[in-house]
This record gives structure tokens, sequence and C-alpha cells, in this order.
């Protein structure tokens, strides 16, 4: 039977119970309710109720099938306490109406003895509500569950969309169980983890049960659990038979638990197939944690995996065509439907980003045409797909949609949009495709007049994007030397030695149109 895709319902405290003032339950007998659950409540006069529990009950009896004989010299109450404990029986709630005007002292020693919570219920309050009580709390304490689950798989799939997508979704998940979060590698090797480090006892006894769901690596061990059937693990994992391939071995379940050291330990699977665990240790383990560690698992094995699918080799064969001499339209159609837009992206902060943020990115785009190349990452992405909103942790810049033969110009776009972005702290910024009295002017006689204006400083690179730059930010200083990574004093010297070079003067508005419309034809 699969897992269900919500948490069940949790249990309610006894103590909650016990807390109702409209209730007005005492304790009579037993362990102290602090450490006593609440699953469910039946009600039976039955002399023997075991073949009626399920366990994790609170049993109410108004003494209906206690014999006029029964008495302190009888066994009557302790056999029927006894019963009641081996059934899995939670509590006993006792009622002192109709047919009792107290809770008989006998069987006030037999819960005692046995171990037995028993409650006296009051005449005012009838077994009905306290089923009801029952089921308000259990209701209560379900909706804060799924909120619970609800506001983690919020935060865990931000944290997936962060330049440093693996380390974040680690450090979510540690915060939300309360404990530790591992990515094991395909060899048993700790990759990234976040939260409070266990023990050596539990590490390697967390290390050992990744083992249990490698199916590459090894195959289940006795007593290791499923999603279908959590059990805890009963020993350390058998090693995988010898053979030529993974598909020759037995399955793996997909996760396992086990407790160690006070800890609640749980490893899962990474779907990908590439032999990734997620590891997870934490010192309590509540209804919804196997869900949130799920959908940690889930978000972990698509930044983790390979994708070995038909598109994938639609993509590599369109690459190497492309490699061998054939045109960017000519294997467009293996990538799919056009336009597209091409998105050039820097990580907020200092450091480049590797190539599982950039793999996120991707991913959060819509799009595996992706490449990292130095501290930004470019991302081919079909047009319709193109980012409206900005994603947390990066700095976009867009360009206009473009037809498979535009793509180098679109790449030209995207970073000058990713310049202006940077230097103006917005998020995202779009390439203007409105059209320009530029376009009055025929392509190739604009591109001579560039050509010839420019010709002083096209020699030097540096100069003529410092130049374009400078230009585009309004003669900004700072925002150049941010949108360069340069020093302000960097730029002040380049621009002086393009006006130097140019025999013009900058601060004239026309002049600075007419280099602006040339520098847009080079």
């Amino acid at each position: 039977m699969p897992e269900p895709a919500v948490p069940p319902t949790p249990p309610v405290p006894l103590t909650a119970l016990l807390a109702r003032e409209d209730l007005g339950l005492r304790q009579l007998a037993g362990p102290p309710a602090e450490g006593v659950v609440v699953h469910w409540v039946h009600t039976s006069e039955m002399a023997d109720p075991y073949p009626y529990l399920l366990g994790g009950e609170l049993l109410l009896s108004a003494g209906v099938h206690i014999p006029e004989a029964a008495g302190p010299g009888t066994s009557y109450f302790d056999d029927y306490v006894s019963r009641i404990v081996a059934a899995g029986g939670a509590a006993l709630g006792f009622g002192v109406a109709p047919v009792h005007d107290t809770v008989p002292h006998a069987l006030v020693a037999a819960c005692a003895s046995h171990g037995l919570p028993l409650l006296e219920v009051p005449p005012r309050t009838t077994f009905s509500g306290v089923a009801r009580a029952v089921w308000q709390l259990m209701a209560r304490a379900r909706l804060a569950e799924l909120r619970r689950v609800t506001e983690a798989q919020q935060s865990l799939a931000t944290a997936a969309s962060r330049p440093d997508p693996v380390p974040s979704v680690l450090r979510q998940l540690a915060q939300r169980l309360g404990g530790w979060a591992v990515l094991y590698g395909p060899e048993g090797t700790e990759i990234a983890g976040a939260g409070r480090e266990p023990g050596d006892e539990a590490r390697g006894a967390l290390t050992r049960l990744g083992e249990v769901v490698r199916p590459a690596r090894s195959m289940p061990a006795a007593g290791a659990s499923s999603q279908s059937d959590p059990t805890s693990l009963a020993g350390p994992p058998r090693p995988a038979e010898p053979g030529p391939s993974a598909a020759s071995r037995v399955s793996a379940p997909s996760s396992a638990t086990d407790s160690v050291a006070g800890l609640h330990l749980a490893a899962y699977g990474l779907g990908a197939g590439h032999g990734f665990v997620l590891g997870v240790a934490a010192p309590q383990r509540t209804a919804g944690d196997h869900t949130v560690a799920s959908v940690a698992a889930v978000l972990l094995s698509l930044l983790t995996g390979e994708q070995q699918s038909g598109t994938g080799a639609a993509r590599s064969s369109a690459l190497v065509r492309m490699l061998l001499g054939v045109s960017p339209e000519e294997v467009a159609s293996l990538l799919g439907d056009g336009p597209w837009v091409v998105v050039r992206a820097r990580p907020d902060g200092d450091g480049a980003p590797g190539p599982v943020a950039a793999s996120a990115l991707g991913a959060a785009l819509g799009s595996a045409l992706v490449d990292p190349a130095g501290d930004v990452v470019r991302v081919l992405v079909p047009a319709d797909r193109a980012p409206a909103d900005p994603l947390p942790g990066w700095t976009l810049g867009v360009s206009a949609a473009v037809e498979p033969e535009d793509w180098p110009t679109a790449d030209t776009q995207a970073a000058r949009a990713l310049v202006r972005a940077r230097a103006t702290r917005a998020p995202l910024l779009r390439h203007g495709a409105r059209p320009a009295l530029a376009d009055l002017v025929p392509p190739g006689e604009a591109a001579a007049h560039a050509r010839a204006l420019l010709a002083p400083v096209t020699a030097h690179p540096a100069l003529t994007e410092t130049l374009r730059t400078w230009l585009s930010l309004h003669g900004s200083w700072d925002r150049t030397a941010v949108a360069l990574s340069v020093h302000r004093n960097t730029v002040r010297q380049r621009i002086t030695r393009c006006a130097a070079l140019l025999a013009t003067d900058l601060d004239d508005p026309d002049v600075r149109m007419e280099l602006w419309f040339a520098l847009r034809h080079i």
C-alpha cells in the first residue's frame, strides 16, 4: 500500500484531554499522563473487550458488565484490566453514572497494578462528549501538522532555487526537523550536511542505513523499511550479490529507519538512481516528518540526478551536430519549438556558481540547456517560459525572443541586460525590443558609420565595453564600476582615454547620443 501523500492524524496527548474543563475528567490510577497518547475512542460494556480493540484506544465503560459478585476478593477486575492492556488500550475511562456512584476500589487497584491510566468520567459528562473532544483535538492537531508540512514544502522549494541549492535544502530540512540532514555521494561519503551533528555512534549507524537504500551498492538488510512498511533496521546491511550490472541486483527500498542513541534515523534513496542518499537524524519523529523529508528527497533528486531521457538524447545530438558544423537553425527542431530567449544569471554575493547551482537555476527556469561560464550562468529558454519574476539569490538579464539564427545576438542582449541589472540593483532586467530611431537607418550604413566613428577605441575591447556601460548608465562612475567589477578610478581613466582617442567632449549630450547609436551597431 503506497505511503499517503499527507501525514496521518496525530494522536491526542492524554494531558490535553485532562485539561479540558468542560469534561472534568480526573485521573485516579496508572502512570503519569504526560507519556500517554490516545489514537481514538471506543465504548464497550463487554466483560472481555480484547476482541474489539485495535490498540491506542481510550476505552469508555459505565461498568454495566461488572457482576454483583465482583469485589476485592475476586480476580474479575484484574482479568478485565489485563485484557485491555494486552489489546494495547491506551487508557480506561469509567463513568460513575448511571450504574455506579463511585469507581470501584478494586478497579483502581487493578489499573495501578497493570500500569493502565484510569480516568473518572463525572455524571455530567457523556461518553459522546468525550469522543467529540478527542476528535476536535485530533482535527486541530492535524490542521497544525498540515500547516507545518505546507510551510516546510514552500521553504524547501525556495531553498532549492537559491545559488547554493543543495546546502540550502539541507539547512532548511535540518531546521524544520530540529536535527541533522546530510547528503551522501554514490561512494557513501558525506558531500554536505547541516544542523546539529550527532555523535559517532548515530553518525555511523546513519551511514550504514544509507547503504540499505543505495541500490548500486547494497541490498536491503533484515528489518530495513520501505516507504510502505516503515520498520527499524535490525542489523548491518548485506552486500549485494556480484553481477555484471546494477539491473541484475536486488532493488533497494526507497527509505529505511532506525533508532540509535536516542535519535530517530532515516535514509532516503534519491530517485535519480545514481547512488545519492539523504540521511536525517532527529531527536523526535512526528507524523509529518516523513512527508517533509520526502519532499526534500525529491528536490535533491532533481538537483543531483542526470536526465536520462529521449529529450536528453536529442540535446546531445543537437550539440554534436553543431560541433560538426551544422547551423543552429538546422538543429533547433531537436531542442523544441521556438522562439527562444537567453537568460544570463549571476548569483548574489561572492563566488562562482557550481554545476549543481546552475542545474537548479535551469530547473527553476524550465530548461536543461544550461552553461555555467565563470561567475555567470547562461540558460537557453523557450520564449513562453521566459522568467516573469525574479529568482531569489540571482540577478537576471533576459534577451528579446529570437529565432535560432539570432542566438548570438540574444546572448549579447542578455549580457548587457545583466550588466544594467547589477548596476541598478534590479533583480531582473529585460532587453527592450521596441522600435527606435536607429531602425530608420539601413543596418549596413549604420555599421559602416559605427566602425569609422569608433575605430580609435575598438582596438581596445576594455575601452569599448567601459564606454558602452558608462553611456548606458547615464555617465554614473559608481554604477559603471559595479557593473564592470572594477574601481571607479579605473572607470574615470578609461573614459578619459576614450575622450582623448575620439577627440571629442563626452559631456556633450549630442556626442553621447551619436556614440550610443554607433555602439549599438558593433
